[in-house]
């Protein structure tokens, strides 16, 4: 037999092998990290564990530096995990993996427009992937031979494992020491092994673990001649022909300019409302249908101004098209200052802040569709830009502490601080958990001498956080940054008052 078809054939078979003791190995290290643990630095460190894993099976890399900068962006992802767990830091986690087990495996798509497409095609494998390759390993003859030889072997051991406790249970008997030896067991750590929502972490984490170790897209599925058909022809009369097209848009115009009139006229300008009407409730009932109209509208340019279509080769409808993404962002603008002004009424809320984000989102998201007509661009370069975006907005916001941002927030614009806003709404406090010590800690400061209920609720809201805080599980793979400046931030009064006891106590012997 030829040497070369012998390592050809060697070199699969020791790769296989190193991918089941890596799967086997991150299986047993995330039973160490993360079950029964609460999330901290753990996941960070599993992360970084996965994407070594990934790259030492990924096999040869054209790059020699390569695996080190795709580690290193691994890490650069998973680094809001370090800050705080959130199911934001997960998914950035999570993506990073997926986009270096695509890039080791060369399935990453030559544009950067495609990979929207690969990361959906993967994601749809991960959850038949291991199940797919142990029924494939099974169904090759010289595979489930071998399966058979092993199971076969194993059947040999019964016997002589059963006959081998019954003799040890004997000398048990038999003999002090080995009772004594057996008993000190503990057979509860063993059992502990056996726990139905053990096994089932071990399998999720096997299965989403070994489609990182050998990925695979899915496979695209073929065009039917039928649905070939079924593509709207720009014929003059059709629904999105160029005279449709044409009245749409001077419709669409003509509205939405009412509503920026009497934005521009209520809102930027100033201008008395009716008298069974407040600021804040024409805010609060425009905010969130206005983003769903700058929605619809963004659809609605995204079919009307496709290529090939009439908006291409009519300047009016261009026009007209370039005027209504104008209105849109404007609207997107009024959504966010009618947030505001909610804001400035009602206080703040992460749903709140989360609202503003989107509708900043959504305002660059109408940019970008005028950039694509503007430049000319596809619309896998309108989906790779927009999605650019979000996962710059979700990086960053990973990083920031937004219940210590909301207290801080509320409480400076407190009725009881500002004397212009609400009164702080210390149970909503309370349920954003101990980030919100530090900003209680500010408005018990500047709180005033006379507001003695509003002081004694805002201290004992303040005491259960802070106890419930310190009494949380300590272990160094639940730690993070934020629980460390906060445990830091508690203990420097302790800290001050010991250095001051000790000064004072030094002071006498200083004199002498």
């Amino acid at each position: 037999m030829d040497t070369t078809d012998t390592l050809t054939e060697a070199m699969p078979i020791r790769r296989g092998s190193g991918r089941i003791a890596t799967l086997f190995a991150l299986v047993a290290l995330a039973d160490f990290l993360i079950f029964g643990q609460m999330p901290g630095i753990n996941l960070f460190l599993f992360a970084l564990a996965v994407c070594a894993g990934i790259l030492l099976s990924a096999g040869k890399i054209r790059a020699p530096s390569m695996p080190a900068l795709l580690f290193g962006f691994s890490a650069l992802a998973s680094a809001p995990l370090l800050e705080a767990p959130s199911l934001t830091g997960i998914a950035l986690c999570f993506s990073a993996l997926i986009a270096v087990a695509l890039v080791g495996a060369r399935l990453m798509p030559r544009s950067l427009t495609g990979l929207p497409l690969v990361f959906l095609r993967f994601t749809l494998v991960i959850p038949l992937r291991l199940a797919d390759d142990i029924r494939t390993y099974l169904k090759t003859p010289a595979k489930r031979f071998s399966f058979t030889v092993v199971w076969q072997g194993v059947g040999l051991w019964i016997m002589p494992l059963a006959l081998a406790a019954v003799f040890v249970f004997l000398f048990a008997a038999a003999n002090p020491l080995i009772e004594i030896a057996l008993r000190s067991i503990r057979f509860a750590v063993l059992l502990q092994f056996l726990d139905l929502w053990r096994i089932g972490f071990w399998m999720m984490i096997a299965t989403v673990v070994w489609a990182m170790l050998r990925p695979r897209l899915k496979r695209r599925i073929a065009r039917s001649q039928a649905s070939r058909a079924f593509v709207i022809v720009p014929t003059r009369n059709a629904p999105f022909g160029q005279a449709s097209l044409l009245r749409s848009l001077l419709l669409f115009n003509a509205l939405f300019a009412v509503q920026t009139l009497l934005d521009l006229v209520y809102l930027w300008g100033g201008a008395d409302l009716p008298d069974h009407m407040s600021y804040a409730e024409y805010a609060h009932r425009g905010a969130y249908p206005l983003i769903a109209t700058a929605l619809l509208a963004a659809g609605f340019v995204l079919v009307a101004m496709r290529r090939g279509g009439p908006g291409d080769q009519n300047s009016l409808i261009r026009g007209l098209v370039h005027a209504w993404i104008g209105q849109n962002i404007l609207l997107c603008l009024s959504s966010m200052l009618r947030l505001g002004l909610y804001v400035e009424a009602y206080s703040l809320t992460e749903l709140r802040v989360a609202a503003g984000l989107w509708m900043g989102l959504v305002a660059f998201g109408l940019v970008l569709i005028l950039l694509r007509i503007l430049l000319n661009r596809s619309n896998e370069w309108l989906i790779a830009a927009n999605l650019a975006s979000l996962i710059a907005v979700l990086y960053i916001s990973a990083f920031i502490d937004f219940p210590d941002v909301i207290a801080r927030f509320n409480v400076a614009h407190s009725q009881e601080i500002s004397h212009e806003g609400p009164p702080l709404d210390l149970d909503y406090l309370s349920s954003l958990g101990p980030s919100v010590i530090p900003a209680l800690d500010l408005y018990l400061l500047k709180l005033p001498d006379h507001l003695i209920d509003q002081r004694s609720q805002a201290a004992t809201v303040r005491y259960y956080l802070a106890r419930n805080f310190e009494m949380r599980r300590r272990d160094w793979r639940n730690w993070t940054f934020r629980a460390a400046r906060l445990e830091s931030y508690l203990l420097a009064p302790i800290a001050r008052q010991n250095e001051n006891d000790n000064n004072r106590h030094d002071k006498p012997m200083q004199d002498w």
